[in-house]
């Protein structure tokens, strides 16, 4: 399938390492240059920003979608391609996963853990086949990576989440193995 538009889940906070904010900028500037159109959560702040600003400035194409209830919090990108507001979170998470090829995870917090969870277990279900990627900036995942090898080691996945869920280390990484 060709890989047009990537849904980006990450952290609407910038986190306390400066590389994670780099890596956004970064991913936002290549899957502008590949013509890839990004599909995200809609917020202008933290890691979100940084990944919907770096791409907008390289004249990317990037849709924001976000509940009515996190306009304030999450402060609306207000200069996106496209921004949609739906009246809840289940309705943001499934747009975000119909409207996207493939799916990329950089660092944040309870909500990035949430959205990744909930789109490895649609995909071991069957109820898509996204390609799914971690960006593991400086290791920000490592212990959740060792989570997973020990779900799979003590009998509690179904099949190798590997199979699953792409571990990398660049966004150069990543842009190369999605290969469009």
């Amino acid at each position: 399938m060709k890989i047009s538009a990537v849904t980006i889940f990450c952290g609407s906070k910038l986190g306390n390492d400066p590389a994670f904010e780099a890596a956004a900028i970064s991913l936002g500037k290549l899957l502008a240059q590949g013509n890839l159109k990004i599909i995200y959560g809609g917020g202008n702040k933290g890691i979100m920003g940084a990944v919907a600003n770096a791409s907008l400035s390289h004249g990317g194409a990037v849709i924001g979608i976000i509940p009515k209830l996190l306009l304030e919090w999450e402060a609306e990108h207000k200069g996106l391609t496209e921004l949609i507001i739906t009246e809840s979170m289940h309705e943001r998470k499934l747009l975000l996963y119909d409207k996207g090829d493939a799916a990329i995870v950089l660092p944040g917090g309870m909500g990035t853990l949430d959205e990744l969870f909930e789109m490895l277990t649609w995909n071991n279900l069957k109820i898509h086949d996204m390609k799914v990627f971690i960006l593991n900036t400086n290791g920000y995942y490592d212990a959740l990576i060792a989570l997973m090898d020990t779900m799979d080691a003590q009998g509690f996945l179904y099949d190798n989440w590997r199979n699953r869920l792409i571990v990398c280390s660049s966004p150069e990484e990543i842009i190369e193995l999605l290969a469009f």
